[in-house]
């Protein structure tokens, strides 16, 4: 039984890989600031003998026996991280050394949530964890990119000059049950659209693409990942190859829903990417991890949590 710390523990991805964790046996410490966490998210795992729960920004040092440090806090939705910029450089630099300096004095085994965005807008297709990436400094999203590419550099100084045992999920689109309603990203506002009888908003041209992984999925790459031989202590990309365009995405929900909602097209924000898919052949190798929730299974049952969380919203 390991004693491990979720950063971000109260977050989409955080509650669920907390309670993942317990389920095997572990005990958890989940830690977060409630930034873009919800205290409902934990509320069924508060009473659990296992589980304890600090409020608490990573960008305070810590100091708690561990084992393994699973490293989430950073808001990954563009509308999040862009209203306090600032804050997400802080959280995915500050909060990371302070992580990494707990893992050096615990000895802990250290996995960082990175992200895709490290790659930009691509020249490469689909998109290998050797590719440098093409991002821009001064971006209105080079907050969260390039706090992430920061966070990896960190996190490779340390195993180089103090041994750390590290390890990095580059982790593509992921969407599931749990994800806020005003979350802003893709699949959460197609869903909350189209149930809200609203109209499905596409920006640009609808041709551009994304890779949709379902939340189940990526949690058991990213224990598979943790869990893994010293060896793999390289970036590993974690997402669904399967590509689909925006517009796909949301002729998939309209059938899904049954809504009547139109789609209408707005401007193409700022640096957003035209493509974005994983080349997974190193998780295929080194994890035998790969997705099996496709695409339709997995909006089903988002849908259906969805459909509880906006009903009381519209009602409202």
């Amino acid at each position: 039984m390991a004693r491990i710390l979720v950063t971000g523990g109260a977050g989409f991805l955080g509650a669920a890989l907390c309670e993942k964790l317990l389920q095997r046996g572990d005990s958890v410490i989940c830690l977060d600031n409630f930034w873009t966490g919800r205290p409902e998210n934990i509320r069924s795992l508060a009473l659990h003998p296992r589980f304890a729960f600090y409020e608490r920004d990573v960008c305070r040092p810590l100091d708690v026996d561990v084992d393994e440090i699973f490293n989430l806090a950073c808001p990954a939705s563009p509308r999040h991280y862009q209203a306090d910029p600032i804050n997400t450089l802080k959280t995915s630099v500050l909060g990371v050394l302070n992580m990494l300096e707990l893992a050096r004095r615990s000895g802990a085994k250290f996995l960082q949530a990175s992200t895709s965005e490290v790659y930009g807008n691509p020249h490469i297709h689909p998109q290998t964890e050797n590719y440098c990436g093409n991002v821009s400094p001064v971006g209105i999203r080079a907050c969260y990119d390039e706090g992430k590419r920061a966070a990896e550099t960190a996190i490779y100084d340390y195993q180089r000059q103090y041994g750390l045992d590290v390890r990095v999920a580059r982790i593509f689109n992921t969407y599931g049950p749990g994800m806020d309603i005003d979350d802003g990203r893709v699949v959460a506002n197609f869903i909350v659209q189209a149930l809200s009888g609203n109209d499905i908003t596409i920006y640009g041209d609808g041709q551009q693409t994304r890779s949709f992984c379902y939340r189940d999925d990526l949690l058991e790459g990213l224990v598979r990942l943790m869990d893994a031989p010293d060896e793999v202590s390289f970036p590993v990309n974690i997402g669904n190859p399967q590509e689909f365009t925006v517009r796909q995405l949301a002729e998939l929900v309209l059938e899904a829903t049954g809504s009547r909602s139109k789609m209408i097209h707005m401007p193409l924000p700022s640096d957003d990417p035209l493509q974005r898919c994983p080349d997974i052949a190193l998780a295929r190798t080194w994890l035998n991890w790969m997705p099996r929730i496709a695409l339709r299974d997995g909006l089903r049952r988002t849908i259906g949590y969805f459909e509880e969380q906006v009903k009381p919203a519209v009602a409202a």
